[in-house]
């Protein structure tokens, strides 16, 4: 069992073993962290429309097997950032077209790299319905 006080600052987590649980105080104060807090990269799965399910894909990596289409980004969070890798197969010369729900710097999606095995890095800021580009690597060696 789980209870927030109404203040919002304490946290008492009971596990059954103590009456009065234990409180983790202080949620307001700043955390600062002793080691590197990152997410694992994903990766999504090929298709003619690519799925991006944000709760579960922060980073993510494609490796495009023909022209693809990059479906709407689902279960974005406002403020969150999302990093996508692009990455052409054996081939090259595969084109990636995006839903509505990008939003690119001057208004226009990226020209992705071409070459076999290129690779592209796109970062998005969510606001929660839109994915907001803000950044691009393209043809990272």
């Amino acid at each position: 069992e789980v209870t927030v006080d109404t203040d919002k600052d304490t946290v008492v987590v009971h596990d059954g073993s103590q009456a009065g649980g234990f409180a983790i105080p202080n949620l307001k104060t700043a955390q600062e962290f002793t080691k590197t807090q990152n997410f694992n990269a994903t990766t999504l799965s090929d298709a003619s429309t690519i799925a991006w399910d944000a709760s579960s894909n922060q980073v993510a990596k494609v490796t495009l097997g023909g022209n693809r289409t990059l479906g709407a980004a689902t279960n974005q969070v406002d403020g969150a950032v999302y990093v996508l890798t692009v990455i052409q197969d054996g081939s090259g010369s595969r084109t990636l077209s995006f839903n509505s729900n990008y939003k690119f710097t001057g208004g226009s999606a990226p020209t992705l790299s071409t070459a076999a095995s290129a690779t592209d890095v796109l970062v998005f800021l969510s606001n929660g319905t839109n994915m907001l580009e803000i950044g691009r690597s393209l043809n990272v060696s």
